[in-house]
């Protein structure tokens, strides 16, 4: 039984790297190989099945469905989405196509198809690590995912063109998709909060949006991309995506699987992966200057760059149309490189911190669109996240009329609530150069609301470091996160269902007073 064999190998590889720190897909990768390297040494033929690629697909397209419900198609029509990804892929043609022709001795065109298939960065890693660190949403983590998706629409292109097939006539039916929202919405409204949610989630991801646009012609991923899109506004969109969860995670591992399981490499092979992974922060370099140029912060680009500072699994499909011949030699770059991104990812922040201070000599003067406060002005109130913990307890302090203020870092969610009334900038509390450069003379008490232990971390450290010495509270859903928030700075770190245990009971008294308040 195979699966058996995917099962054991991917936990045992996947619990090995998280022991040591690094991300489970890393495991996940070296258990494809290692399945390959056993069948090898027991002398039997290991090959991914029609069943594991079918997994892997279904994860790919749920991973982009998800990715869509987070997106805002306003965000993608930005000069430093557009412009950088579309200028990162031509000199990034420009770069390869002539090095790989006089280097390696290939012809012309085979050197293009190459350097097109290498352009590219991975929408699925990229969005996997974001997703992890819960940085979608943040400025950099959309300034990435917009550039992924003008560089999956250009990768579409190409295909189309190598494979020399063309969309059917039905593929101009897609236009009249916005036309069907109301319809999806109601649909999203009485699907309830149960099994109905999940398979809704399925039917618009895998089957109307991915077999869908397949019929026609198109792209299954850009159709997952499409309808997650399509719902990214409503209010229960995140409450979808969530549902979705474990789901997608358990397909996504046949993905990596399937990438390592692609074939032991020979001499020649390893050499092509090791020399495109020692070129490999040149591509993050490029994105880092690049974004620069449109006036982002160094901060931004770095994270930016440094997430899409891999290789696509969109060049092996390439390869495996126009060059079947180095598909395993590219998916052993694409996998060497995932092996580089992830950890080096997740160090991203404290990474920053060290070379944040030359970095920032080559931002351009001038107003930035991802500009941060230089001070709070008179407010003696921080509230640090603004989703629904954060909101509830800004709302609650409301009343008392104390001088308030609270930072988000995702500039749609700051957008809301300033159109709602409250006073909400945008910031990152992960960014040390804020909490040094951050003036607050009147500031007393700070909230931790963020979703992200390493934001609320970060943020209680350097308040503490900067001599805060008023009152930080914190949330968070398992006891070693509070213990690591109150260590770095925090008075008090709350479990949140516990409190809300708490508050339960409270409500308890609080019911029974007003009722004998009603009958006296």
């Amino acid at each position: 039984m195979i699966e058996a064999v995917w099962i054991t190998f991917a936990f045992g590889l996947g619990m090995g790297v998280k022991l040591v720190g690094l991300p489970p897909l890393i495991g996940y990768l070296a258990a494809g190989f290692a399945i390959v390297a056993a069948g090898d040494m027991a002398g039997i033929e290991v090959e991914g099945t029609e069943a594991l690629s079918h997994i892997a697909h279904l994860g790919v397209l749920l991973l982009l469905f998800t990715v869509g419900l987070k997106l805002k198609v306003r965000n993608l029509v930005k000069p430093e989405v557009i412009g950088g990804g579309v200028m990162h892929f031509g000199i990034s043609i420009l770069l390869f196509t002539p090095a790989i022709h006089w280097i390696m001795g290939l012809e012309w065109m085979t050197a293009l198809m190459l350097g097109i298939a290498l352009s590219f960065s991975s929408t699925v890693l990229a969005a996997k690590v974001l997703e992890s660190k819960r940085e979608l949403r943040a400025f950099h983590g959309r300034v990435a995912i917009g550039i992924l998706i003008v560089q999956d629409l250009l990768a579409l292109l190409v295909m189309a063109l190598a494979s020399g097939k063309t969309p059917s006539v039905w593929a101009l039916l897609v236009f009249g998709i916005p036309l069907l929202r109301p319809l999806f919405y109601k649909l999203l409204d009485i699907s309830g909060h149960e099994e109905l949610l999940v398979l809704l989630g399925l039917l618009l991801a895998l089957v109307i949006g991915g077999k869908g646009f397949e019929l026609v012609g198109l792209s299954s991923e850009l159709g997952a991309l499409a309808f997650g899109a399509l719902l990214a506004n409503h209010r229960r969109a995140g409450e979808l995506s969530s549902s979705l969860w474990s789901i997608k995670e358990v397909f996504l591992v046949g993905f990596f699987l399937q990438i390592g399981m692609g074939g032991l490499p020979d001499a020649d092979a390893l050499v092509f992966a090791i020399v495109m992974g020692l070129v490999l922060p040149l591509k993050g370099i490029l994105f880092f200057f690049l974004l620069l140029l449109f006036k982002l912060r160094a901060r931004s680009a770095f994270l930016s760059g440094l997430s899409l500072t891999n290789y696509s699994e969109f060049g092996l499909i390439v390869a495996s149309i126009v060059l079947p011949e180095w598909l395993v030699p590219l998916a052993i770059a694409v996998s060497v490189s995932f092996l580089v991104s992830a950890p080096l990812y997740r160090a991203a922040h404290p990474l920053y911190d060290r070379l944040g201070t030359y970095l920032t000599r080559f931002e351009r003067e001038g107003f930035h669109p991802d500009e941060q406060p230089l001070s709070l002005g008179e407010a003696e109130i921080l509230v640090i996240g603004m989703g629904r913990t954060g909101t509830a307890a800004y709302d609650h302090l409301v009343p008392r009329n104390i001088p308030m203020v609270a930072v988000d870092s995702d500039p749609a969610k700051v957008d809301a609530h300033a159109k709602a009334g409250r006073n909400v900038v945008f910031a990152d509390a992960e960014d040390v150069q804020l909490w040094k450069n951050l003036k607050a003379p009147k500031l007393k008490h700070v909230i931790l609301a963020a979703s992200d232990v390493e934001a609320k971390v970060t943020a209680a450290r350097q308040l503490r470091q900067a001599g805060f010495e008023g009152v930080i509270v914190a949330h968070s859903m398992f006891a070693d996160h509070a213990d690591a928030i109150t260590k770095a700075g925090a008075d008090h770190t709350y479990q949140t269902m516990a409190e809300t245990g708490v508050g339960l009971a409270e409500h308890i008294f609080t019911a029974v007073k007003k009722r004998e308040e009603g009958t006296a």
